[in-house]
């Protein structure tokens, strides 16, 4: 879930062409019913959204009995600051990448994480930078 539509678009082309189903995400405010339709792997998401925020989501996702353990989340955010990403993690994020990042940044990091059985158990440790995972 990106709120720019540029990012959005350009995420989704590239992991399209890595071999992912991607569904794009716009509106956070929907974000559960938008999930049950699409049955993802692993959620890429902004912090920064319009309506709600990324912890709030990460949090409503992970107290859900059908995304709690089962949805790996992916945080790709502008915010580059330790505390901002220990709160990701606290919220229960897998991993942790800040923009701008290389595309092959976010497909390593898709894939790591797909091959996580539990992921809101078991999360990746984050570098300053970027964090190896990836998506399907």
């Amino acid at each position: 879930m990106e709120n720019d539509y540029s990012n959005r678009i350009l995420f989704a082309d590239y992991l399209e062409q890595c071999g992912y189903r991607v569904f794009p995400l716009a509106d956070e405010q929907k974000i559960l019913e938008s999930l049950a339709d699409f049955d993802p792997h692993v959620l890429i998401l902004n912090l920064k959204m319009p309506f709600l925020d990324g912890f709030s989501v990460i949090e409503q996702l992970r107290s859900h009995p059908r995304w709690a353990s089962r949805l790996a989340i992916l945080v790709v955010s502008g915010y580059s600051l330790v505390s901002d990403k220990q709160k990701a993690y606290r919220s229960g994020a897998n991993a942790y990448l800040t923009k701008p990042m290389l595309p092959a940044e976010l497909s390593s990091a898709v894939a790591e994480l797909m091959k996580l059985k539990s992921p809101a158990q078991k999360p990746i440790p984050s570098s300053s930078y970027a964090v190896k995972a990836s998506l399907r």
